[in-house]
């Protein structure tokens, strides 16, 4: 085997460049080449041999051996222009004028040489082409009638000596057809060991693919039934691959996302164009073996051989790549929940600088106004106008002042600043100071101002500042928005460890639209159509950022026209139920809510 390495190298060398990137091309041109180099050249080497046996050779024996120079020709022709068929089509013609002029010479279709017309086909069996083998034995059965002809007509050559030894060189040529047969049969062997080889190399590469892609491949009828799907089913959808074959797909895919998958693949099939959807798809897990959850899959699709018969009667079927995109989709619905928080801010920052330049510039003219009418010589103005028109001016100013100091809690608040002082006091005595407070307030609205607080209100631990200020504003709130003839009513009570007040009236109410929105900063109810009530509308957010700090909670009901009632529950033992006097980041919050929010939504949309 070493001493024909250097044979083997020089045959390697001879393969065209256009066949030595495809292995098995490769094959068949050494296949070609080689035995046509070493037969001919071992042929022409025993012809001194040859001549030292039988003497001097006729010319037929010389034209034999000439002959020999041709598979040479071919063979470097191929390796020249690599075109594998022609040099098949060039050698098997060359091999029928050979054993045609030979059998000519030595008795026509009966010659010793005649059964070599058998082997014209065979050899170009080896070119995997129907073409060559059909102009081969073209070739071989037009020589044997042009034979059959000569012999009819009487149109041979006189017997030469080797017809003479017919019994011989007929077994000569028996024997050496056969050979030659046994060697194009190993040949062909060795090429389909070869392409089975590469099959099977190329298989287990596509196979190796196939386990390691974290996308599915699918095939589907055209009703969407699968007829394959690859190996990364199962971690896809927790389910082994062979469970998804006929409509076990299409029974894992959710009731709505249905005919959007079954358009995709019918489209696909019948317009012969690639199709892309999205759909969910139950998935099961180890913890769910029979519910599981529902993922996005993303599906492109197209036909599999548009170019086949099936396929022009509107049957060809579907090749799918499915791919996991539920957490794209988690981020999409993310960034679609962040820009509606987004236009939700901008739409804060708008009603406030809208509630700002009313509440801010009222006062302020008002300040500016009576200011310069008291500092004006030229105007005359009795004792009690001075007094009417300082008091005007100290209320503006206390009412800028309630609004900057709203701002300010408030903006606080946000920024987790606002720090509560934790005491023990009476809760009953706080609720009846802040309805004493406004009580005047209520005559001048003619509203009337009822309080119902339970004698056993027991001492509560909270920010009694704190207590005040969402007394005042739900209590001023109720007022503000009650009708002259009117009833604000304020009761507290103890509920188990926690201190339940609650503020109702029976004045305007609130819109069902609206109430889903109270409590945001500068926000106010009907604010779009109704102005007839004055405010920055930080009342109920500044309450109930201060309800938090208590870890308390708020409840509003109300119905338009029929008034409002605001329920406040706040624990007995602020400080029991926090682990120490620290500020509650409301940022923090809200971007956890805004997180939890997110999921959420993904989570329904799945």
């Amino acid at each position: 085997m070493r001493l024909l390495t250097p044979v083997w190298n020089y045959v390697d060398a001879l393969v065209h460049p256009s066949a030595q990137q495809d292995a098995l091309m490769a094959a068949r041109h050494r296949a070609f080449i080689a035995p046509r180099l070493l037969g001919s050249f071992a042929a022409l080497a025993s012809f001194p041999v040859y001549i030292a046996l039988r003497g001097v050779p006729s010319a037929l024996e010389l034209g034999v051996f000439g002959w020999l120079v041709a598979p040479i020709l071919i063979a470097y022709f191929l390796s020249r222009t690599g075109r594998y068929e022609s040099a098949h089509v060039m050698s098997s013609l060359s091999l029928t004028g050979l054993v045609a002029v030979v059998a000519w010479c030595t008795g026509g279709i009966g010659s010793f040489a005649a059964i070599w017309l058998v082997v014209v086909p065979l050899e170009a069996a080896l070119s995997a082409s129907r073409r060559v083998v059909a102009l081969a034995a073209t070739f071989a059965l037009a020589a044997a009638g042009l034979l059959l002809s000569l012999s009819a007509f009487d149109l041979q050559p006189p017997a030469t000596a080797l017809a003479n030894e017919h019994g011989a060189l007929a077994a000569l040529a028996i024997i050496s057809a056969a050979l030659y047969a046994t060697g194009l049969a190993f040949g062909a062997e060795q090429l389909t060991r070869t392409s089975a080889g590469l099959l099977n190399a190329e298989e287990e590469r596509y196979r190796l693919l196939a386990r390691n892609m974290t996308d599915v491949i699918t095939r589907h009828g055209r009703n969407g039934a699968v007829l394959f799907a690859s190996p990364a089913a199962e971690p896809l959808f927790g389910v082994r691959a062979s469970e998804l074959a006929g409509h076990g797909l299409f029974d894992r895919v959710h009731v709505a996302d249905r005919p959007a998958f079954l358009t995709a693949l019918a489209d696909a099939a019948a317009l012969g164009e690639d199709r892309s959807v999205e759909f969910r798809i139950r998935r099961n897990s180890d913890a769910e073996p029979h519910g599981g959850h529902f993922a996005w899959i993303e599906m492109r699709c197209r036909p599999l051989d548009p170019a086949t018969d099936a396929a022009k009667c509107g049957e060809r079927e579907v090749v799918a790549v499915l791919r996991d995109v539920t957490e794209r989709k988690v981020q999409e619905r993310a960034l679609e929940i962040a820009r509606k928080e987004s236009e939700r801010i901008n739409n804060a920052k708008s009603r406030f600088l809208a509630t700002m330049s009313h509440e801010l510039r009222t006062p302020l003219n008002a300040i500016i106004g009576f200011s310069d009418m008291l500092s004006n010589d030229q105007i005359e103005l009795d004792p009690a106008r001075e007094r009417e028109y300082a008091k005007l001016i100290n209320d503006s100013g206390r009412h800028l002042l309630s609004v900057v100091n709203g701002i300010l809690d408030m903006s606080k608040m946000e920024s987790g600043n606002f720090e509560i002082t934790l005491e023990p006091f009476a809760p009953a005595q706080a609720i009846r100071s802040c309805c004493d407070i406004l009580v005047l307030k209520a005559q001048e609205a003619g509203v009337e101002l009822k309080t119902r607080i339970a004698a056993d209100l027991p001492e509560i631990v909270a920010d009694r500042r704190a207590l005040n200020q969402i007394m005042i504003n739900l209590i001023s709130n109720a007022i503000k928005f009650t009708q002259r003839g009117g009833r604000v009513s304020v009761s507290a009570i103890c509920d188990g460890p926690q201190l339940v007040v609650a503020v109702e009236d029976n004045g305007v109410g609130i819109g069902e639209a609206d109430l889903l929105r109270l409590g945001e900063a500068f926000f106010q109810a009907r604010a779009s159509y109704d102005r007839r009530h004055d405010g920055a509308g930080l009342g109920l957010s500044i309450v109930k950022g201060l309800v938090r700090l208590h870890n308390g909670d708020m409840d509003i009901s109300s119905r338009l026209g029929a008034g409002t009632r605001v329920t406040v529950r706040l624990p007995i033992d602020c400080e029991g139920v926090r682990p120490a006097v620290e500020p509650i980041k409301l940022v923090t919050e809200r971007a956890r809510e805004f997180s939890a929010a997110a999921n959420m939504q993904a989570k329904k949309s799945a």
